[in-house]
């Protein structure tokens, strides 16, 4: 019997995973006393800290016991869907994380779904019990019935439940009794997750996840599905498609706390990682020198939408960053498709732009984030969700919306998803908040959230999931007003701004540089209006009657990249440069628009 326990911990976004396993470290003693270690261990990027959210999946190890555990750090949000089902792939049970106020949300759904299918035995764990007006009770029949209406089978359906609060580090089996440390959940993890299967045989090993190190290169991460793995043993790479390519292992890691530790040879139901192997991706398996055999290939959700990349060709272009060229911007987009799965990237018939396919807004925004913190210089489009043929008929994708709202704007909010062809399929009271549920087209969603959280004073709690694609829904109406568009290139005056408030409302403050073509704010009414907010007071050496007005200017408007991304439309960009965000029309001056408008 093999002593080692792979676990993955599924959770929505914000209901206290990684907090937990935080807690599980400390538990277990994977730092020394004097140790400085933080929060947040496992959100390690600084895009994640700050988001709050989890994006690419992580391993680490703890010792309980005698008890090895392989503990699988998987994204909670449904946009990052391709990093969760490669790596259930490597674990033998999952840890549910609810929140004990707001119950099972429509990502977690996504996720559990996969990992029901995949038959892995489930334990819940229903967390923040400490919060005020919690219910643990009813979430606890909430994910019963989750369970049921995925076709759990009768084992998953009899799942444990453990209650605690990961913040104040306790777990219990009743939450009525608070404990002083989490081993309740280890126990339980111990008890009920079965051990990881010992398969004799040649080996097979599936590349689930991987790594980077600028000594060794690219490292290859995955369980060992059967027999084991030895140092410096000749092994077989098998590609996706059935190529075979013979290779060697150099160096073999297993995982121990947060790091690795070299070993000589691991044997079939443990994670390790793989040095030595070149040219592999996600999904390959190494398999016997002489006899080998692949493994199942795993099959990725597809992209629902897509938006052009191109390098910066506004008149400030390479003045912040250190990566402007379309070669720099091909090899950055193809780096990433290596590790990001669910990623698209195709060439445009033009040499400097590319269409890149997401699952979804936030997708897209990881990537145009990371890539303005590495320094490049570039420019987005509009996200376009993904139109597809099927028996005939045109479909789009359709989205299952949640939103949870104060009862008194419930009305404007059905009202602003109806508007955009959504369908109102459940209303009902949740605490003091009501409990929508929407069908949506992908399209509508774009530029929604906006919307939404203006008409709810910022209340309101929106979640979707991709659902299915379904028939064409019609025209769905886009932005209601048109926009200011600079005329000059030079460095804005408040004199101008405070002359102009009354055309519409700005994106930016006085003595801010600008350029012809650049949108500075939005107008009152549906059309685009060409403005000069360059022009300075004429003085003359007449003194004035009176003093001079003073001038009082409405802050500017200040956009989030997916807020930008949802605002803008189809002639328009996002300029995304290492130290600022503009937004521009395709077509910077006012002759070449109009030009445009006609062909």
């Amino acid at each position: 019997m093999q002593k080692i326990r792979n676990i993955a911990i599924i959770a929505h976004v914000d209901h206290g995973k990684t907090t937990l396993v935080d807690k599980i470290l400390h538990s277990c003693s994977i730092f020394r006393d004097n140790e400085q270690s933080g929060d947040l261990i496992l959100d390690n990027n600084d895009l994640e800290r700050e988001r709050g959210i989890t994006i690419v999946s992580k391993n680490v190890s703890v010792q309980y016991k005698d008890v090895k555990i392989n503990i699988i750090d998987t994204p909670g949000h449904a946009d990052f869907g391709g990093e969760v089902e490669r790596v259930l792939k490597m674990a033998d049970g999952v840890l549910l994380l609810c929140d004990a106020f707001e119950g099972a949300m429509p990502q977690t759904r996504f996720v559990t779904q996969k990992a029901l299918a995949l038959g892995l035995k489930p334990i819940v764990v229903v967390n923040k019990v400490d919060k005020e007006n919690c219910r643990p009770e009813e979430v606890y029949e909430q994910i019963f019935e989750l369970f049921f209406n995925l076709e759990a089978t009768e084992e998953q359906l009899d799942f444990p439940v453990i209650y605690g609060s990961s913040k104040q580090g306790w777990m219990s089996t009743d939450w009525k009794v608070p404990t002083t440390d989490i081993f309740a959940l280890l126990d339980a993890v111990v008890a009920n997750i079965p051990p990881a299967p010992v398969n004799d045989g040649t080996l097979q090993m599936q590349i689930t996840s991987l790594d980077y190190s600028s000594f060794v290169g690219r490292i290859a991460i995955g369980r060992v599905h059967r027999g084991s793995i030895k140092e410096n043993q000749p092994v077989t790479l098998i590609k996706r498609d059935g190529k075979m390519v013979k290779s060697r292992v150099k160096e073999l890691y297993t995982f121990e706390g947060l790091g690795k530790i070299r070993a000589t040879e691991v044997k079939s139901g443990d994670i390790c990682a793989v040095v030595g192997i070149d040219g592999f991706d996600i999904g390959d398996t190494i398999a016997d020198f002489e006899a080998p055999e692949q493994l199942p290939v795993i099959k990725i959700d597809e992209p629902t939408m897509n938006m052009l990349f191109t390098i910066n060709n506004s008149p400030f272009f390479g003045k912040e960053g250190k990566f402007v060229t379309s070669q720099r911007l091909k090899e950055r987009l193809y780096k990433e498709i290596e590790k990001n799965l669910a990623l698209k990237v195709v060439e445009t018939e033009s040499p400097d732009s590319y269409l890149v396919y997401g699952r979804g807004i936030l997708h897209l925004s990881v990537l145009i984030e990371t890539m303005r913190r590495e320094g490049y210089e570039i420019q987005v489009g509009q996200p376009q969700v993904i139109i597809k043929e099927i028996d005939g008929k045109k479909c789009e994708p359709i989205e299952t919306l949640i939103v949870d709202v104060p009862g008194e704007v419930a009305g404007k909010v059905i009202e602003l998803v109806t508007q955009r062809k959504g369908d109102l399929l459940v209303m009902e009271p949740k605490g003091d908040l009501q409990h929508l549920e929407f069908d949506i087209p992908a399209r509508g969603i774009i530029g929604l959230r906006n919307n939404v959280l203006t008409a709810t004073g910022g209340e309101a709690i929106m979640a979707h999931r991709f659902k299915s694609y379904e028939p064409w829904k019609g025209v769905i109406p886009g932005r209601l007003n048109g926009v200011l568009v600079s005329m000059e290139k030079g460095s804005t005056t408040a004199y101008s701004i405070d002359k102009l408030q009354d055309r519409g409302r700005f994106f930016v403050d006085p003595g801010v540089d600008i350029y012809e073509g650049q949108i500075l704010g939005e107008h009152i009414r549906d059309n685009d209006l060409v403005v000069n907010i360059v022009k300075g007071k004429a003085l003359t050496n007449m003194r004035a009657s009176g003093t001079d007005d003073s001038q009082r200017i409405a802050p500017a408007i200040k956009f989030s990249l997916e807020e930008a991304m949802e605002y803008i439309q189809a002639d328009e960009y996002i300029e995304v440069t290492p130290l600022s965000m503009r937004l521009r029309k395709i077509h910077l001056t006012e002759a070449a628009r109009k030009v445009n408008k006609l062909v």
